[in-house]
Formats: structure tokens, C-alpha cells, sequence
């Protein structure tokens, strides 16, 4: 099994800046790509930040150019940098990552964090 465990998530007010982080522990042989969804009370899950194993990001409108995702793959880590918050940006936000378990099994196994609450007060 495949375990991702989130920190980091607060309250903050306006215009501050938090740091997530989310490690993956478990059976893995290597793990694709990487990235941070949120869901705020009453909307679906929306993507916020994706990584690649290689490094390449892409970013949801919203948080292009105040937030940054980056990862550490010695450790099965991924962080998400939060900048200039604002209001809108509350919700739960949850990690996402793309397992290969096996080197016998090539296929990619999507697991999840227990997500971590962030708040912005205005």
C-alpha cells in the first residue's frame, strides 16, 4: 500500500503565504506525476498544480504566478508554495501521486492524502 500524508495547511490572513507538503511512504517503485487538488465547500475537486517526474509544472489560472509546486524525489515529496492568498483560495487541499508498486507491473496507481485545511481571512 501507498501512503500520502499532507502538512502545512493553516489559517492565514490575506495576502499571506503558506507551504504544503505531502510524502508519499509505501510500496513504491517510482512515482510519475505529482500534484495538489482542492475542494471548497459546495465545488467539485479542481486541480491546482501538477509536477512531473522530470520536473515540468503546469498550474491551474487562478494560481499562476502565486503559487509554485516543486518536488523532492529522493524523498517521495511534494511541496506547493502559497503566495498572495486570497479568500478564494480556502478549501481543503489534497495531494495526488501516481504510483508504480511493482517492477514487474508497469501500470501507474493513483492514491491519495487525507488533505489538509487551508483557510485565508480577509
Amino acid at each position: 500500500q501507498v501512503q500520502l500524508v499532507e502538512s502545512g495547511g493553516g489559517l492565514v490572513q490575506a495576502g499571506g503565504s503558506l507551504r504544503l507538503s505531502c510524502a508519499a511512504s509505501g510500496s513504491i517503485v517510482r512515482i510519475n506525476a505529482m500534484g495538489w487538488y482542492r475542494q471548497a465547500p459546495g465545488k467539485q475537486r479542481e486541480l491546482v498544480a501538477v509536477i512531473t517526474n522530470g520536473g515540468s509544472t503546469s498550474y491551474a489560472d487562478p494560481v499562476k504566478g502565486r503559487f509554485t509546486i516543486s518536488r523532492d524525489n529522493a524523498k517521495n515529496t511534494v511541496y506547493l508554495q502559497m503566495n498572495s492568498l486570497k479568500p478564494e483560495d480556502t478549501a481543503v487541499y489534497y495531494c495526488n501521486a501516481e504510483v508504480i508498486r511493482s517492477p514487474l507491473n508497469p501500470n501507474t496507481y493513483r492514491f491519495w492524502g487525507q488533505g489538509t485545511q487551508v483557510t485565508v481571512s480577509s
